[in-house]
């Protein structure tokens, strides 16, 4: 246990680093991380030019970021440094670490407090659809970078024979696709699959589209808003749904229906959080987040639907076993795992 004053100063802490949050997303939305890395060591001035800001609010940002110690300042010269290593975490989308777009999602999270002390003291929820739109391309910008290096060379191999039926021509059905990141590295990869992305959400359909407008697939990949206990189609090779399931207020009927629309020898690809119940008390960065996310976002998300399930994201595997059961499945297996996600076969 620690004293008052140690614990004072832990919770003095974090509230520096939510407000910190903010300045990140402006970094990550101003280009400013970028700027540094690509052009650094640079002054306020300098910041500013490259970028389209004023000197002076390039010169107090980089003073946040520079007691957070994300920036390094090089006095003798009044010029400011991203270190190299900080990089690909705040300045490379491409890269499997970058996290500064989770921070454009705070927005849409804290405009959220009044309908969650509603919710809180009603026991009601907070739709996904309440939320502005920015918890669509913040969560996503989150999700990607794994997504991006780890979907084709791992997660999908790792699964039995799936990427042979992809190749010669599968049926793919991506549930709660979001704005459709996954969808469009699977068309990618599987130029013979037929891919349909489906979510509830008609703000991240529309985003869905124009992304893959942008990527020149729209022709290969149809995205359309359903939920994921009534999508469109049957006979599908592989149904994915990635990190979704446990906003889901009725899993079951979802899981149900995912047995009902895959093919008799098809597989229903389940990536989740990794973490359980008994990672509450764990402490790791991953479990912080992922408790905090459940009691803002996945928790009241999954309570608006008010069906007969509120699961949280930290259930865990026996939990989301037990909803595969339920549904008629009949096999299940870790098939592989990240820090952050497992990934789960299960068929028929």
């Amino acid at each position: 246990m620690t004293g008052t004053t140690d614990f004072h100063q832990r919770v003095i802490g974090d509230a520096a680093a939510a407000v910190r949050g903010l300045t990140v997303a402006l970094g990550e939305r101003l280009g400013l991380y970028r700027a540094l890395a690509e052009h650094g060591p640079l002054t306020p001035a300098d910041l500013a030019a490259r970028t389209g800001i004023t000197a002076r609010y390039a010169e107090e940002w980089l003073h946040a970021q520079l007691s957070a110690q994300y920036v390094e300042r090089h006095p003798s010269a009044g010029t400011y440094t991203l270190p190299a290593a900080h990089a690909p975490v705040l300045a490379d989308p491409a890269a499997v670490t970058y996290a500064a777009g989770f921070f454009t999602a705070l927005k849409a999270l804290y405009a959220t407090e009044d309908l969650l002390v509603d919710a809180y003291r009603t026991g009601d929820g907070v739709g996904w659809a309440e939320h502005d739109a920015a918890l669509d391309t913040g969560m996503g910008s989150f999700f990607e970078p794994t997504y991006q290096h780890k979907l084709i060379p791992d997660w999908l191999p790792a699964l039995h024979g799936v990427t042979d039926k992809l190749k010669a021509g599968g049926t793919v059905a991506d549930v709660g696709c979001g704005v459709g990141h996954t969808t469009l590295l699977i068309a990618r990869a599987f130029p013979e699959a037929t891919v349909h992305g489906f979510d509830y959400s008609e703000e991240a359909i529309a985003i869905a589209r124009q992304l893959a407008e942008e990527a020149g697939l729209s022709d290969r990949v149809v995205f359309d808003t359903a939920s994921a206990d009534d999508y469109p189609g049957s006979g599908y090779d592989l149904v994915t749904f990635f990190n979704c399931l446990h906003d889901m207020g009725d899993p079951v009927a979802a899981a149900q229906h995912v047995h009902k629309s895959l093919d008799a020898d098809g597989t229903w690809m389940l990536v989740e959080s990794n973490v359980s119940p008994q990672d509450v008390e764990a402490g790791t960065p991953a479990a912080q987040m992922f408790m905090s996310l459940s009691a803002v976002m996945c928790l009241p998300v999954a309570v608006a639907q008010r069906g007969p399930h509120a699961l949280g994201n930290h259930s865990g595997e026996k939990a989301f076993g037990a909803i595969a059961e339920e549904a008629g499945f009949t096999r299940w297996r870790r098939a592989t795992e990240t820090p952050v996600n497992a990934v789960y076969e299960v068929r028929p």
